[in-house]
């Protein structure tokens, strides 16, 4: 598979976008929902254009080396690195996790399983999921000269 710019620019957007307009409302009970929409959007998207540059990407030309890159295959790697994501995001959230967002009371293995299991986190393994088949989509798609 080619690298796109184009891809790699769009397909991380839609799930931070989306993400944002639909939690934004639910932060701010009466007047306008820009500041908490863009206090989510940012680290959203720093989120997902990291994982998408630093993970997704090396790991797209590690497997395009090794046989020919499929959809499947593509969604697939991205629906594992986005529950790989999931680690690191717990790591920070344990690190203020204790009394004044200071030193954490509980071990990191505790705090893991506990936030590992919340509903919530299923966005990140769908979010990884989306975004490879859109840069999929993306980066396949023929140019009109």
């Amino acid at each position: 598979m080619r690298f796109s710019w184009k891809a790699l620019i769009l397909a991380p957007l839609p799930i931070p976008l989306v993400l944002s307009a639909v939690m934004a409302p639910l932060m701010q009970g009466e007047g306008p929902v820009v500041l908490p929409f863009l206090i989510l959007l940012i680290p959203a998207c720093l989120i997902s254009y990291a994982a998408t540059t630093f993970l997704f990407l090396p790991a797209l030309f590690v497997l395009s080396l090794l046989r020919p890159a499929t959809g499947w295959m593509v969604s697939l790697l991205g629906f594992v690195l986005g529950a790989a994501v999931i680690v690191p995001v717990t790591l920070m959230a344990w690190t203020s996790s204790g009394p004044d967002s200071g030193p954490p009371t509980e071990s990191f293995l505790t705090f893991f399983e506990r936030w590992a299991t919340d509903p919530l986190m299923l966005v990140f393994p769908i979010a990884g999921f989306v975004t490879a088949n859109l840069y999929w989509w993306l980066g396949t798609r023929r140019q009109a000269i």
